[in-house]
């Protein structure tokens, strides 16, 4: 007998959540995205690497070892520091036996907590001065940490949730969808109107985290690190 045919719809809300908890699930990833598209061009302007986006970091090392130039020590800890910090988040998960909002709640705390440190770090420091310094490097784990943490919270605490840092697949995906949406023939994507709506929600936010984040290095320096721990803020308050 034929399966009845389930609609389309986000794969990190639920019907039988409270309205408000659904609500912040459809908010957070468009919320995160502008956080990751701060996090990423402040890092790259004062700390000298991709904080948010670990591919990036491996190209310009494999870069600069081929050409013969040294590799700033920072892009170089970011992939080990990377990795440490998903298995901290992981294990803080095991450890509060939480899952769903609560557990969501629970590391947005983290999340928000480490981009408080990075502020805090850069203002009494000020890191921007020598990128390739010890301070630098400092600041620039503590960031690298936030966003592993940001990365590892959707995944183990709002499953289906869309990357809200790497726009590669969600651009493709986009693209595919808007083809589908607008061609008249069967589509090859299921819920392409949905999915397409679902990449502007999230490559918007993330485009407009990177031009404010990069206007607010000019404007206000290590203060500029002061509007992704705003955003964090509100992400932990709508959950």
């Amino acid at each position: 007998m034929a399966q009845p045919v389930t609609p389309h719809r986000r794969p990190y809300s639920s019907t039988d959540e409270p309205p408000h908890v659904a609500q912040a699930h459809r908010l957070l990833p468009a919320l995160l995205s502008g956080v990751a598209g701060m996090v990423d061009v402040i890092g790259f302007l004062s700390l000298g690497l991709f904080t948010a986006h670990v591919t990036g970091n491996l190209v310009v090392i494999a870069a600069l070892l081929v050409r013969g130039g040294p590799p700033n020590i920072a892009q170089v800890l970011a992939v080990p520091v990377f990795m440490a910090a998903v298995a901290t988040v992981w294990s803080i998960a095991k450890a509060s036996n939480r899952r769903g909002p609560a557990l969501a709640k629970l590391l947005l705390a983290v999340h928000f907590l480490l981009l408080i440190c990075v502020l805090i770090f850069s203002l009494v420091h000020d890191p921007a001065v020598d990128p390739h310094g010890l301070m630098a490097t400092i600041a620039a784990m503590m960031a690298v940490s936030a966003m592993a943490c940001q990365f590892s919270l959707l995944r183990l605490a709002v499953p289906g949730a869309p990357s809200t840092a790497v726009m590669t697949g969600n651009l493709t995906s986009g693209v595919l969808s808007l083809l589908d949406t607008l061609s008249r023939s069967e589509p090859l994507i299921d819920g392409a109107k949905e999915r397409l709506r679902e990449t502007v929600e999230l490559v918007v936010p993330f485009c407009l985290g990177c031009v404010v984040g990069a206007a607010a290095v000019s404007w206000l320096g290590a203060w500029a690190w002061s509007l992704p721990v705003a955003l964090a803020g509100i992400a932990v308050a709508l959950t």
